[in-house]
């Protein structure tokens, strides 16, 4: 009888196997879905028989392909409060697995994006396979990355992040650990062998001193070859700009049709997403601390959520399919810094910070660039 739990349980010795069970959704996260995870954790944190976590997905078509955006698509059409409330509890999840002190690992097979990568990338062991494709695809439905994404965007070699974060394009496994999103690449085939050993080694009397990483380590090999490596010149380069327009200027005259092909990209995305998402990953990479940023992204999102390009862009790529959104503002020239700096100023009246970090922690509204 199949198990219609959105999470599934399973602790075997000393490792609590923690599943998304939601495999015709692409195991997509719903607001139950992050509770359930947050009190898996806050238990396993404070449970001495547990040494370890492994997180997984559903069937094989991936982890996670992020958060069910046609429900914050209806709530935001309904100026609805509840999708603010997930991402309270969602960003504290985020959290709270990069500061685990146990060992966790993520087995980011397949599709893992969006919310996939805030429950995935910022753990201690994080397992990709030929499979996987990482993205944080937010500027094309006229979000802007979130989940501490911006600051595992911010922290990639030279100018990757950046053309990852404004272009929104998924990456396989090589660059995924080039960029910083995961550490070793174990072949699809292996990862239930990967699993198994993990969790016999744990479940041995000595297996708290069993070394989670030397496991997983025993399964990994080199990954396909990957594209960026080959392109960081042009985008190292292109991407230094400290505007949109300039960036999409040095790619059109670079001469590289890469370059060219990505220019084309982003003429598809929110101008306004944009601007806000260059601005956040500039931002991100001036924040001392993971929380701050996370604080950082919910004033972001939450202004976001507001936008009318957040609905027209869920409407055109995933319920309409029709791919012909009508941004507002329809170019980036209509796009001023004063709209782009509300985006991270502190939420109104009415309005609650997020409040992961101490005050001080945060980069000063006013402070550098706008975007």
């Amino acid at each position: 009888m199949n198990d219609d739990r959105p999470v599934l349980l399973e602790t075997r010795g000393t490792c609590l196997h923690l599943t998304l069970n939601r495999p015709r959704a692409l195991n997509a996260l719903s607001h139950t879905m992050v509770r359930l995870l947050d009190e898996a954790l806050s238990r396993a944190e404070r449970d001495e028989s547990i040494g370890s976590v492994l997180l997984s997905g559903a069937g094989d078509r991936g982890l996670c392909a992020g958060g069910d955006i046609r429900a914050l698509h209806d709530d935001a059409r309904a100026s609805g409060r509840a999708s603010l409330e997930f991402w309270r509890d969602e960003y504290r999840l985020n959290a709270r697995i990069a500061r685990f002190p146990k060992p966790y690992v993520a087995l980011m097979d397949g599709i893992v994006m969006g919310g996939g990568v805030g429950v995935s990338a910022h753990s201690g062991i994080r397992v990709v396979t030929e499979r996987s494709r990482v993205a944080m695809p937010e500027t094309a439905i006229g979000f802007v990355p979130d989940v501490g994404g911006t600051r595992l965007l911010a922290s990639a070699p030279g100018e990757l992040g950046t053309h990852l974060a404004l272009t929104g394009r998924s990456v396989g496994a090589a660059d995924a650990v080039l960029c910083g999103l995961a550490d070793h690449h174990v072949p699809a085939r292996l990862l239930p062998a990967l699993i198994e050993a993990l969790i016999e080694a744990l479940g041995e009397p000595a297996g708290q001193d069993a070394s989670v990483a030397g496991i997983v380590q025993r399964f990994a090999t080199e990954p396909p070859a990957g594209e960026l490596a080959a392109q960081r010149d042009w985008i190292d380069s292109c991407y230094a700009a400290d505007s949109v327009e300039e960036i999409l200027r040095q790619l059109r005259e670079s001469g590289v049709p890469a370059a060219e092909a990505a220019a084309d990209e982003l003429l598809t995305k929110s101008p306004l997403a944009l601007k806000v998402t260059l601005a956040a990953v500039r931002r991100a990479a001036r924040l001392d601390s993971l929380e701050a940023v996370l604080d950082q992204e919910f004033r972001v999102s939450s202004r976001a959520f507001a936008h009318p390009d957040f609905v027209e862009g869920v409407r055109a790529r995933i319920i309409d399919k029709d791919n012909e959104p009508q941004w507002k503002p329809g170019s980036l020239a209509e796009v001023d810094d004063q709209e782009v700096a509300r985006f991270f100023a502190p939420l109104g009246p009415g309005e609650q910070e997020l409040g992961l970090a101490p005050e001080s922690t945060h980069t000063p509204v006013d402070e550098g660039q706008a975007g």
